[in-house]
């Protein structure tokens, strides 16, 4: 594998998950050793020994998965990946970047109290802060909104006029069309194509990625039935200051997909939280027919009786990072009690099944059923997840941005299987701050701002009227 960039360039890396892009970044940035072959840095050799080597070279990775500590609050967190310097040096120039980047940042605030967006944004800051100049963006808009991910996009932009090198590395063909000087495309270990993007078009993009095009049109409900899930009135408190949700009402029916729109820190993030029972709302309920008040309810007695979870956080909220693949995927049947009880738990029948799910759902990088589920690639951790909420027939599926760092293939097939539980007769609520998402999966759309839904629409929705709800609720 070669690749190059150089100052003043933006370079974006594209490919399925597992063809080799964040291993050979992860090289780059000192995490990895090569087994052969040679880096070379301002044109002459050199061995990176570790990050912190790398760091010194100034060489800088933002990692589609957080390093971060979440007991830390942002500042100790910035001092920490630039040991030795002044903190208020430190905590000026966060809060001049976080400007320029069109956001504003909390250097007190503990970062496990952070949003999934805030943390992203936090973990660009700290390679800034640290002086790079050649800035590895692993998947770096896969949490943020449209307007957020526009600036990132102008910011990286505003560093390679700088004198730069930046490398982005993403899944999304629209920001390689639009944002790079050159395309690199790898499949299975190795580079397919160079290529600069005047010379591309997203189909010819996809079929370069995958070997064929894929192309995806919105498919309305074919039957929609009686209400399945509906909130009434609910109200939680928000961490770090943000103002949670406040009086929030919706039904969702059977057959159909509910997608919620907004920009992030509107109540998202809360709102996937009451509907899983890990927050108790301050006020109003929620009820799933059939099941009548579920307000009090924990996650454990909701999945008896019917949801399925695709959390935003796959590995804080939809895997145990420690335990094998196998027992990762057989917890749900295991509390379904598919493979036994307590006294006797038939594991034989647990591995044939997860066996026969990562084979279905394309489940790349397993080595064995034992391997240990941290060591999955992120979109292979994604539909890990996935495999295991699909197994039998939710009745309510919550899904949190689930193509979120996902490519072309993988995210297509996502939603497929959104639209599949939604047309076997289950009630689907989509949380996605990438409103195209929204757009192409969703029968009817709320929009959260300020923590209250303030508008409804039904499919096909206007694109801008959506955006305007988005942008003027306080």
């Amino acid at each position: 594998m070669d690749f190059s960039v150089a100052p003043g360039e933006v370079h974006a890396l594209l490919g399925e998950n597992g063809a080799g892009k964040s291993t050979l970044m992860n090289i780059a940035c000192g995490l990895y050793a090569p087994d052969d072959g040679q880096i070379e840095l301002d044109g002459r050799p050199v061995t990176i020994s570790g990050a912190r080597d790398a760091a010194a070279k100034g060489i800088g990775m933002v990692h589609q998965h957080f390093k971060l500590v979440p007991a830390f609050t942002v500042l100790e967190n910035l001092l920490l990946f630039n040991p030795g310097r002044p903190p208020a040096e430190v905590a000026q120039q966060a809060l001049d970047l976080a400007g320029r980047m069109g956001f504003q940042i909390d250097l007190e605030a503990r970062v496990g109290t952070l949003g999934v967006s805030e943390q992203q944004r936090l973990e660009i800051l700290k390679v800034l802060v640290a002086g790079a100049r050649i800035v590895i963006l692993d998947e770096p808009t896969a949490v943020l909104g449209e307007d957020d991910g526009r600036a990132l996009m102008q910011l990286m932009r505003g560093l390679a006029e700088s004198g730069s090198a930046v490398i982005l590395v993403t899944h999304k063909l629209h920001e390689a069309l639009y944002h790079s000087d050159r395309i690199t495309v790898m499949r299975q270990g190795r580079k397919i194509a160079e290529t600069l993007p005047k010379d591309m078009d997203p189909a010819r993009l996809t079929t370069l990625i995958v070997g064929e095009t894929i192309v995806e049109e919105p498919e309305p409900s074919p039957h929609v039935g009686g209400s399945r899930i509906r909130l009434n009135e609910v109200k939680m408190a928000g961490d770090g200051g943000r103002k949670g949700l406040i009086d929030v009402s919706f039904e969702v029916k059977d057959g159909e997909i509910y997608g919620i729109a907004g920009v992030s820190g509107n109540g998202q993030n809360e709102l996937a939280e009451v509907l899983m029972g890990l927050g108790l709302p301050e006020a109003g309920s929620i009820e799933i027919a059939g099941h009548g008040d579920v307000t009090h309810a924990g996650p454990a007695h909701r999945r008896r009786n019917g949801l399925a979870c695709i959390p935003v956080d796959r590995y804080r909220h939809g895997l145990a990072g420690g335990v094998s693949i196998a027992d990762n995927y057989a917890v749900n049947g295991a509390l379904a009690g598919r493979y036994g009880n307590w006294l006797w738990f038939n594991r034989p029948k647990a591995r044939a099944e997860a066996r026969a799910a990562i084979k279905a759902f394309d489940v790349q990088g397993v080595r064995s059923l034992g391997q240990k589920a941290a060591l999955l690639s992120g979109g292979n951790a994604q539909k890990l997840v996935i495999a295991r909420e699909f197994q039998g027939h939710p009745k309510v599926v919550l899904a949190h941005s689930p193509s979120r760092g996902l490519d072309v293939r993988a995210g297509a097939a996502v939603h497929d299987r959104l639209r599949a539980a939604r047309d076997g007769g289950a009630a689907v609520i989509l949380i996605s701050e990438d409103l195209d998402e929204i757009l192409l999966l969703s029968d009817r759309i709320g929009v959260l701002a300020g923590g209250r839904l303030v508008a409804e629409f039904k499919a096909p929705a206007n694109r801008a009227e959506i955006g305007a709800a988005m942008v003027t609720h306080d």
